[in-house]
């Protein structure tokens, strides 16, 4: 099993979280992923359960590690040379104690139900940290759009939508992006639903502009990590004025948080891909920042490039990211890239905040070193959910038939992340644990969700 993130005070904690755990795997065999991220909430919420005996007595917490409903599915197309292959699709409806389930659909060769389950499994707290109504699940499938024409990700999109339609709807479960999921995929999505329903549903968001999506979503979940530490920052007289960033990944989210930083007078010092990464000690400006959004987004191409067009920068093989010296830390990639001789490296180094852009991307290890050390630390439920905020915000937008403007978006997305580091904080300091922001997240989402629970009865 994974390693503990804090140690418990008694033996009957241990006890009890180890044969909650035994449980769980027993049930769940193969899905690490899955058992880590449960793992994690189950540490932090033993208090909660010895406040709250009648949670205990309701099964909350066994019923809230059960999705609601896991679908499997066939997804049969046809490529350009017309040959054809068999996906697997999946969506997994996890809680929709506080509303419609909410998630991404991720397509990528590495998914499978474990990881679904664990992506939708934090969904449920990141959602309900949000102070919106929505619900967790998460979806996708192992199909690669990489290197794929745009007519053979509109077949595939249109197969996965052709079966995906029956279990969606705008009170009842909305997908969003997530991993290979951009405004292509969800424009071929869209336009399929709308043919299979003969509605023009707010059923996904992330939407083109011209048809019903919001300014900011792009931006939402790098912005919102970046907010979410401008606020842990600031509870130690600090800001991003001056500081050195590192920032991993070169998607979506790293995009905007290397933007982001730079507009709070930061700078950004690295990128990153699968395959390495690169470190400009001058800082990604805003130039060198559109360079790299054109090499990602249209020409889809490595972050290798970056140095035959800004040659002072440095590029590196691998992933060591975590050794370059920087105050700040934000994570953007994919779950488990930090490890605990990371997280170690970085505090060596002289960091003082780490706020995660991706979902679990420090190992469980990591999470126990930024404990340990009381480093201002934003677990991903809670620094990266501006993503998610933002895509209530476009179902507000679609409810009312209007569009807000950037500035009003970004208003309430800011508002929103505040307030979620304000649940933090806050509940981290009512149960004992000040600046432990894993604890904060974990407990302050578990408790809204819970108590709708509780309201709604055994269902």
């Amino acid at each position: 099993m994974q390693a503990t993130l804090t140690k418990p005070k008694s033996g009957n904690k241990d006890a009890f979280v180890s044969k909650f755990m035994q449980d769980l795997t027993a049930k769940n065999p193969g899905e690490k992923e899955f058992h880590q991220a449960v793992q994690e909430v189950v540490e932090s919420l033993v208090p909660v359960l010895e406040r709250h005996p009648e949670f205990k007595k309701a099964k909350i917490l066994d019923r809230i590690v059960e999705p609601e409903r896991a679908i499997l599915f066939r997804v049969p197309w046809m490529d350009d040379k017309g040959e054809i292959h068999i996906q697997k699709g999946y969506r997994v409806e996890f809680n929709s104690a506080i509303g419609p389930y909410k998630g991404g659909l991720r397509f990528h060769p590495s998914v499978n139900i474990g990881i679904l389950k664990f992506l939708g499994f934090e969904q449920v707290f990141k959602n309900s940290l949000t102070t919106l109504p929505m619900g967790g699940g998460k979806g996708g499938c192992d199909f690669d759009p990489k290197g794929k024409s745009d007519a053979e990700v509109m077949r595939f999109c249109q197969s996965f939508m052709s079966e995906l339609f029956r279990h969606i709807g705008p009170n009842t479960d909305v997908p969003a992006g997530d991993i290979g999921v951009g405004g292509r995929e969800i424009g071929f999505l869209f336009g399929q639903y709308k043919k299979l329903t003969n509605r023009f549903d707010s059923v996904l968001t992330g939407k083109g502009l011209n048809w019903g999506g919001s300014l900011i979503r792009p931006e939402a979940t790098g912005y919102g990590c970046v907010y979410f530490a401008a606020e842990a920052l600031a509870t130690r007289g600090e800001s991003f004025k001056g500081k050195k960033v590192a920032v991993s990944g070169s998607g979506n989210v790293a995009q905007y948080a290397v933007e982001k930083v730079n507009q709070l007078g930061g700078k950004a010092v690295t990128m990153s891909d699968s395959n390495g990464y690169i470190v400009d000690e001058d800082g990604i400006n805003p130039e060198k920042l559109a360079y790299v959004m054109e090499l990602k987004n249209v020409k889809r191409g490595r972050i290798k490039e970056y140095v035959s067009k800004f040659p002072k920068a440095q590029y590196h093989d691998g992933t060591g990211v975590w050794n370059v010296k920087v105050d700040v830390a934000l994570p953007c990639a994919t779950q488990n890239e930090l490890n605990g001789k990371d997280a170690e490296t970085l505090i060596k180094n002289g960091c003082i905040c780490v706020a995660e852009g991706a979902n679990m991307p420090s190992t469980p290890e990591a999470v126990e070193v930024f404990v340990h050390k009381k480093i201002l630390y934003g677990p991903g439920k809670a620094a990266n959910a501006g993503g998610v905020a933002t895509s209530g915000l476009e179902m507000s937008q679609n409810a009312i038939r209007m569009n807000w403007s950037r500035e009003e978006v970004d208003r309430h997305l800011h508002n929103i992340m505040k307030s979620i580091h304000k649940t933090c904080v806050d509940t981290a300091k009512e149960y004992g644990q000040p600046d432990n922001y894993v604890m904060g997240a974990n407990i302050g989402g578990f408790l809204k969700v819970a108590t709708s629970m509780m309201d709604q009865g055994l269902v």
